[in-house]
This record gives C-alpha cells, structure tokens and sequence, in this order.
C-alpha cells in the first residue's frame, strides 16, 4: 500500500543534472591523482564550450537562454565528453567535440529532450573516425606533469613515444594479435594494474561510487547499470572459462576502459536510451555485448560509443515491443472479442 502524502515536489532538469555532475566528482578525483589534472584543464575549456555554444543556438532558435543554459544539461554533456577523452588532447578537438555535441546532435535534433542518439556518444565516435592518431595518446599513470599536459593541451609538441602509453585494452589487443602471447603474459606489462589499467581500475572505482550514489538519488534505475554490467560479465566470463588464454577475465573488462563510467553515466542517457523496464534491459545488454565483440574482435580497442549509438538505433523498435500489459486488458479479447 501506498501512504500519503501522494503529491511531490517535482524534479527540476537542474537538480538532475547537478546531481550528475556531483555523481562524476570521485571519478574525477581519481583521475587527477592517478592520471594528471590535465583532465581539468579540458574539462574546464569543454564546459565553456558548451554553455556558449548551447546560448549561441537558442538564441538562434529564438528561445529564452537564461534558464535553458542554467539547467546543467550541457555541461553534463561536456563533461561525458571530455572524460571518455584522453586527457591530453589538445584543446581544439575539444572544442570540436563539444560543438558536434551540442549543436548538430542536441540542437539540430530539436533541443533537450529531443535528440535520438547519446551527444556524447557521437562526438567521441566522430574524433576516434576524424583524429584516429590524437584519440589514441593515452598518458601513462602518473607519469607526467601538470606542466607537461597543460603543453600538450595547449598545443605543444607531442613526443609520442615519450609521453604516450598503450591503454590496457589496446596492450592486450596488440600482445593477443602478435600471435606469440597469452592474455597472462600481456597482462605482466607495465600498463596493466591490479584489475585493469595501472590506476584506472580507481577510477572506475570512483565512478562506481557515483553511480551508487544516483541510484540512492532515484536519479536512475537499477535496470541499465544491472543489464550491462551483467552481460558484459557474464559473456566475457564464458570466454575467459572456454580459452583463458586468449580471453582475458571479466574484472578485467570491467575495470579497464570506459566500463564504468558507461554502465551509470552513458547507457542510463533518460533521452536517447529505452524507457520502458524490459527494454532498458535489452539496450544496456545490447551494448555490453557490442563493446565485448568490438574489444575482441575489432579495429578499436573500445567498443562502448558504437555499442551505444547502435542500440538507440533500436530503442523505437525495443519500446515498442516490451510496453508493460495494460492492467485489466485481455489480450484474448482483441480483435472483436476473440
């Protein structure tokens, strides 16, 4: 039974999406004091970027500015952007990235609430596609300076092999396709840590807090968190248990990439992703099962950006074919009482 009071307080999209940005705070500590706090210098030109250009398009779309750019959407945006990110891009992919997001995917798709795939998604899939080469040059954990980065950020010269190190997915994707390795002998490389990626298993530890932390909120259900973190588990789980020797343990996937930060920032996008109980199960398993096979068997190391943007392809398809039954509708009696 439920128990009055039966009226509540509404929930503003600002209260939302500033608990999302609080929700990203442990991940971001983490990311300084393992990786650099170059991270919060592109954080910071992102977010500019994208309040202008999020006042820049209302304006052109003749609607009001001040309330639309306070309510924290974009720069939720901008942050999901720039910590999928290597944190040593220079600051106008940045930027680019940030426009993409903003402009062509949120705005020219009809605004908040409006646009069918994830902002962030896509303008991470457009720099990996555009600057395969910038995307890619990943720091090794604590290893360079704040000085360095913020160079690098600003557009210094970039010595590749000495600033640059192989993410754990790439290092085990690499050693696996020599042909001479097993996943035991990659993982005794220097990129790799005690789960995943030499301290970026505490950044998804840090996210993980946050997630918890909005699903306490009921900012999101447990249904997309579950799902994906579930198949991606259980499917990486089955491999690692048939060939451990060519499939790498599913901690492992867990902890190593963007996993994390997917599973209760990414996948749980209310706009983009499915609404009704079964298909947020269905579309976050979707893309879990999606980014495993890209990890394993594709060109790129991460499968997550493309696991989701072909999954909201589905979501019209996936609410459609998993609407909860109406209470007291027969579906024997559809169609003229048959």
């Amino acid at each position: 039974m439920i128990h009055s009071p039966y009226v509540r307080k509404p929930v503003s999209v600002q209260r939302t999406m500033g608990l999302v940005l609080l929700a990203l705070v442990p991940g971001i500590v983490a990311h300084v004091v393992f990786v650099g706090a170059g991270v919060l210098v592109n954080l910071t030109i992102s977010t500019l970027t994208a309040v202008a250009a999020e006042a820049l398009m209302l304006r052109l779309r003749k609607r009001p500015v001040g309330v639309a750019v306070a309510d924290l959407s974009a720069v939720v945006t901008a942050w999901l952007v720039t910590l999928c990110f290597p944190p040593i891009v220079p600051w106008w992919l940045t930027v680019c990235a940030v426009l993409v997001a903003i402009v062509a995917v949120k705005h020219l798709y009809g605004g908040l609430g409006q646009n069918p795939f994830n902002p962030a998604m896509i303008a991470y899939c457009s720099m990996i596609v555009a600057f395969p080469a910038l995307m890619s040059q990943w720091p090794p954990a604590g290893q360079l300076s704040f000085d360095t980065q913020l160079s690098l950020i600003l557009g210094g010269p970039r010595d590749i092999d000495g600033i640059t190190g192989a993410t754990a997915l790439d290092a085990l994707r690499t050693g696996l396709r020599s042909g001479v390795q097993t996943v035991d002998k990659v993982l005794e490389g220097s990129a790799f840590g005690a789960l995943g990626g030499r301290g970026w298993e505490w950044v998804s530890i840090g996210y993980v807090a946050g997630g918890l932390f909005l699903l306490a909120m009921r900012i999101i259900t447990w249904h997309m968190p579950v799902a994906f973190i579930g198949v991606l588990a259980a499917i990486a789980g089955l491999f690692w248990l048939v060939d451990p020797g060519h499939f790498a343990s599913p901690l492992f996937h867990l902890a190593s990439g963007g996993a994390m930060l997917a599973a209760f920032f990414i996948v749980t996008d209310p706009v983009s992703g499915a609404t009704t109980p079964r298909g947020k199960l269905l579309f976050a398993g979707g893309i879990a099962l999606i980014a495993w096979l890209i990890r394993n068997f594709g060109a790129y190391p991460e499968g997550i950006a493309f696991g989701v943007l072909l999954m909201n392809m589905c979501v019209p398809l996936l609410d459609m074919k998993t609407q909860p039954r109406v209470f007291g509708h027969r579906h024997d009696l559809e169609g003229g009482g048959k």
